[in-house]
């Protein structure tokens, strides 16, 4: 596999990440880094794990796991998604607000938006190709979208105000519905 064909399939696995990154950055006004950097580093690392998982696993875990796995991303999705849109219409300041870069919330989006790269492994083991590079940069392109799509979602709420959570949360289901409807 190309390095040019590589990359394209990062950046496709990564859109994902990049939407569901402005819609946390967009709820996560704080002027800290922390959240980029845990955000970012957590999609990236799932993004690079998921492949060398499901190349090792063959069609193992990824056959048992292909029918459901859209109904696993719509329900991580739709669950934070729903209590951001909870907490945006909510009058709590910032500092009571769930951050979303920590704890439960971030594993589940993580799993959630790197559930894609678990087939793509497979498909790889099948085709019989090597999983180390490709998900090194799976895992390094994933980190960058992830960090720019928190930049950007960070921007768009000193644009738009606090409100822009619940955007964030309908963003993040629409993702969850999204993946839902391509694999019915």
């Amino acid at each position: 596999m190309s390095l040019a064909t590589i990359i394209l399939l990062a950046i496709a696995l990564g859109v994902d990440a990049f939407s569901v990154a402005i819609g946390i950055g967009a709820a996560n006004t704080r002027k800290a880094w922390a959240p980029v950097w845990r955000l970012s580093l957590a999609f990236g690392l799932f993004q690079f794990a998921m492949p060398v998982i499901g190349w090792l696993a063959g069609s193992t875990v990824v056959s048992i796991i292909a029918g459901f796995d859209h109904w696993i991303a719509f329900a991580l999705l739709a669950f934070v998604g729903g209590k951001m849109i909870w907490e945006g219409f909510g009058e709590a300041d910032d500092e009571e607000k769930a951050d979303q870069t920590r704890g439960l919330p971030l594993l589940l989006l993580s799993i959630a938006t790197s559930i894609d790269a678990l087939a793509v492994g497979f498909s790889l083991s099948v085709l019989k190709m090597p999983i180390l590079f490709p998900a090194v940069i799976i895992g390094i392109i994933c980190f960058f979208m992830t960090a720019i799509g928190m930049l950007f979602g960070k921007a768009l709420a000193k644009l738009f105000g606090r409100r822009v959570e619940i955007f964030g949360g309908v963003v993040l289901i629409a993702i969850g519905v999204k993946i839902l409807m391509e694999h019915m």
